[in-house]
């Protein structure tokens, strides 16, 4: 919506209203740039998040939406670390999501259809989220939404914006977003992958989505590494917009991808400003309705700039969060003995004697260098 000011800026110079050098005219300038409204929409987003943060927090108090934690008969010890948790505010993930939705709408061109796929995912995993927090709220227990409709929902809404990625993105100089392109290689090393494509991004959002899901356990640690994970993908989105960076670093180019930077500052902006509230000891809960979206926002933004399988370097945090429950339940069922103390992995290390205050922040940093060694991957190919 912003950009349509540089628009009045070209029509209001085309019928002689302003000169070139007037200071209207270079001011309205300043939306044609994707880094200034890319900056707007994280100011925007935060500034959201702050405004109506303590005043969602109050109403969901009010509304007694509180986070039902697993009982102690259940997970004894986990129960005497979390316990003093329950009844915390959750479902704060629709400040995030509102955040991000209305910034984008806000700084980013509306005739991209890469935002509307991002939009479209992020708020359809987030309708799944919300389901099944307020299933767990009106329960009374952590159950919510069963594995088989949460998979259902979640590969629908996935296999949609896999299909729209792979066949509703037009070409940009003879480049599909169906190649394939991995890490410290320049060229596709494939050129069109098909209908695999759309199975191959469908996998990623559902994978991706899941794993932030199972990394919310701890206050603060799946926002602090969404807020990192965002940002780097601001850089390879607007790296992959720019026809002579691309061509510089040898990274797939697409002008429609010049928007997504936009999204991934409005997601990093709600973050940041989340993480006002969600800092230990948290206000608000993200939830489901948080985390399931988050994770398919940064996988979309992702595939949208050809940098989906590096998504594994730079989301290294949620990659192992997610590993350690796969190995876990393999290594229960098939050898009737369990890898870590419990899994997600951050919880290994809280049993361990880890302070929650010391997994968060350590796991941030983690999040902090694979992103950075994500990033490096731009000048080694």
């Amino acid at each position: 919506m912003m950009y349509w000011l540089y628009e009045l800026r070209e029509w209001l110079t085309a019928h002689q209203w302003i000169s070139d050098d007037a200071a209207l005219y270079k001011i309205l300038n300043l939306f044609k740039y994707h880094t200034f409204r890319a900056g707007g929409a994280a100011v925007t987003a935060f500034v959201l998040s702050l405004v109506y943060g303590e005043r969602l927090i109050r109403k969901l108090i009010s509304l007694k939406i509180g986070q039902p934690i697993r009982t102690a008969e259940e997970v004894h010890k986990l129960y005497e670390l979390h316990g003093k948790k329950a009844g915390t505010p959750t479902m704060g993930g629709i400040l995030i999501l509102g955040a991000i939705v209305l910034s984008t709408l806000l700084w980013a061109k509306w005739d991209n259809i890469m935002v509307w796929i991002v939009l479209f995912t992020t708020v359809g995993l987030g309708a799944l989220g919300f389901r099944d927090d307020y299933l767990k709220i009106s329960k009374k227990n952590s159950k919510g939404v069963s594995a088989r409709t949460k998979l259902v929902w979640q590969t629908s809404v996935a296999v949609v914006a896999g299909f729209l990625f792979a066949y509703a993105v037009p070409e940009d100089n003879g480049i599909t977003l169906r190649a394939l392109y991995l890490p410290f290689v320049k060229d596709a090393v494939i050129t069109d992958m098909h209908l695999f494509a759309v199975a191959l991004f469908a996998l990623i959002i559902v994978g991706s989505s899941n794993a932030v899901n199972l990394t919310d356990g701890l206050d603060g640690l799946a926002t602090g590494c969404s807020l990192t994970t965002s940002i780097a993908y601001a850089v390879f989105g607007y790296v992959c917009g720019n026809a002579r960076y691309s061509e510089y670093l040898g990274v797939a180019h697409n002008s429609l991808a010049n928007e997504l930077p936009i999204v991934a500052m409005a997601l990093a902006g709600a973050c940041l400003g989340f993480l006002w509230f969600n800092a230990h000891p948290a206000k608000m809960f993200m939830g489901d309705t948080g985390s399931l979206a988050l994770g398919g926002c940064i996988a979309t933004i992702a595939i949208g700039c050809k940098q989906e399988i590096v998504l594994a370097l730079v989301g290294g945090v949620f990659v192992m969060e997610a590993c350690s429950v796969i190995l876990q339940v393999w290594s229960f069922k098939k050898r009737g003995k369990r890898i870590f103390r419990m899994a997600p992995i951050h919880h290994h290390f809280e049993l361990g004697g880890w302070h929650e205050n010391q997994v968060i922040v350590r796991f941030w940093v983690l999040s902090l260098l694979f992103a950075m060694l994500g990033l490096a991957t731009l000048k080694l190919r």
